[in-house]
């Protein structure tokens, strides 16, 4: 099934569909990996661990992952949650 000129890489594309990756995130994977200048298989850059984060940090990212009650969290709390 052709995509168009957007997706490089029709097969990893699909393959990355059926494992529920969205279209987004499934382009951008096969499109890397069509790509002889990148690596997509390589792992990136170590994050922090989350003791190392201010509260405003980890509410941010809280925030972006939706979990409820983060306004009322502590530090600890917010730690708790983002990683469950």
């Amino acid at each position: 099934m052709g995509h168009g000129r957007s997706i490089k890489n029709d097969d990893t594309y699909e393959a990355l569909r059926d494992k529920g990756y969205d279209k987004s995130k499934a382009a951008a994977i096969a499109n890397a990996q069509a790509n002889d200048t990148m690596s997509p298989s390589e792992k990136g850059g170590q994050a922090r661990p989350y003791e190392e984060w201010t509260r405003d940090d980890l509410y941010q990212r809280a925030r972006e992952l939706d979990i409820d009650g983060r306004s009322d969290m502590t530090k600890a709390k917010l730690i708790e949650a983002l990683r469950s």
